[in-house]
């Protein structure tokens, strides 16, 4: 193999070994350094074998020899070559196990880019066995509007072990009313019917669900209950519900949960309480859901 081939390869190495090298980041939480088995960790230690064995290659000398051919004429040329440039070399075999070993072990995520460790990890709710998955969102959000059909989507389809809730976010009175609608609705056993129409009836409807002063809370009280008449909820029954002691705790532990994990935009994702990602860290809603099996998995096995 020439000069020309090696460095090339060297060069391709190199992109490699950058392109697995994780981050750090502190917009959640603290990173962690420790190592661990995520997808992340293992692109690192294939990179590291691929920056090791180019570091060999390019301090290493390659002997030269020389040949000597008879022309035609019967003069004689001697002319230089590398030596050995087949498979048995040991340099270039090494060179291209780890050219091997990092591209069946690097992933497209990156912790600290893609996705945040929180530090410390935060319990989950899940059974045992069971991966929790949280999807943090607003009914209001565009963005959870946008990427709510994907989720549905990728919950008939999620792998058995992922247990995955929804939580609403109350960051303001205004928050707080929709999130009300959404557990009453969750305790009547309305919600799988209602949770999209929710969705169209404030993006497509232009009905915001709640009062223009989000501070009056019978109002937008007013407003649900006259929206879920139209789905045949009578209003003594959502009002009842509306007003339980079970929809009370719920508020509050979905109160607590965005606390706890310090959750400043929506839609987010967080995997087994390790974990927060969102839209804009995964690049794209569909990859949002890829990385969130991808660490799913990694959670699983580990």
């Amino acid at each position: 193999m020439n000069a020309k081939c090696l460095s090339l390869i060297l060069g391709f190495l190199t992109v490699l070994a950058a392109c697995g090298k994780p981050q750090s980041s502190s917009d959640q939480m603290t990173q962690h350094s420790a190592p661990t088995a995520t997808p992340a960790a293992l692109a690192t230690t294939a990179a590291q074998a691929a920056h090791e064995a180019q570091e060999k290659a390019a301090s290493a000398s390659v002997v030269a020899s020389k040949i000597t051919r008879t022309n035609e004429d019967g003069s004689e040329t001697v002319e230089d070559t590398t030596g050995d440039s087949g498979t048995h070399n040991p340099l270039l075999a090494a060179v291209a196990s780890a050219a091997a070993a990092t591209t069946s072990t690097a992933t497209p995520w990156i912790e600290g880019t893609n996705y945040t460790r929180l530090v410390p990890a935060q319990p989950t709710a899940a059974p045992a066995g069971q991966v929790e998955v949280l999807e943090f969102f607003w009914y209001a959000c565009p963005h959870c509007y946008a990427i709510d059909p994907l989720v549905d989507s990728w919950l008939k389809t999620k792998p058995s072990y992922v247990n995955f809730s929804r939580v609403p976010v109350m960051w303001n009175e205004g928050h707080r009313s929709q999130a009300r609608l959404y557990y009453t609705l969750e305790s009547m056993g309305k919600l799988k019917e209602l949770h999209s129409e929710i969705f169209k009836a404030i993006h497509v409807g232009g009905n915001p669900l709640m009062a223009k002063d989000p501070n009056d809370a019978a109002e937008s009280e007013k407003l649900q209950s006259q929206f879920v008449r139209k789905f045949g909820i009578s209003e003594d029954d959502f009002k009842k519900a509306y007003h339980s002691f079970s929809v009370e705790n719920s508020l509050q532990r979905a109160d607590q949960l965005v606390q706890r994990y310090r959750v400043a935009g929506v839609p987010s994702f967080v995997v087994n309480g390790k974990f927060i990602a969102d839209v804009g860290t995964a690049q794209g809603p569909e990859r949002l859901l890829s990385l969130v099996n991808d660490l799913a998995l990694a959670e699983h096995k580990h």
